[in-house]
């Protein structure tokens, strides 16, 4: 069909078109989806079986944080991973990582100090 006969139609013919090539499509879009899940599971039970069968990760236990700044407390480090930019700053201008180790009694009365409690 041309632009032209499109523009000629009524708007009652034009959304009754509309609500039929919706419904077609829904149709085509649900074969394929069906079809696309069929070869999955296909391909799950020719490698090593379905999805649902697969292991999710095991959970990890929340890491105590290790090293905070001492000048903004809020910024901590657990000590894994990348060190992050206030630590190699502060390294960098001569601290330690000692320096920057939390101890928990010291760390609550620093904070409280700072707090003005």
């Amino acid at each position: 069909m041309s632009r032209s006969t499109f523009e000629a139609m009524s708007l009652d013919d034009l959304w009754n078109l509309h609500e039929r090539v919706v419904s077609i499509l829904e149709k085509r879009l649900n074969h394929e989806r069906q079809k696309r899940e069929h070869q999955l599971k296909e391909l799950g039970r020719k490698f090593g079986g379905a999805p649902s069968e697969i292991r999710e990760r095991r959970p990890y236990p929340q890491v105590e944080q290790k090293f905070c700044n001492p000048s903004y407390p809020t910024q901590t480090w657990s000590g894994r991973g990348k060190q992050p930019r206030w630590v190699k700053t502060l390294i960098a201008g001569g601290a330690s990582l000692e320096d920057l180790r939390i101890d928990s009694a010291k760390f609550v009365q620093d904070w409280l100090k700072r707090a003005g409690r």
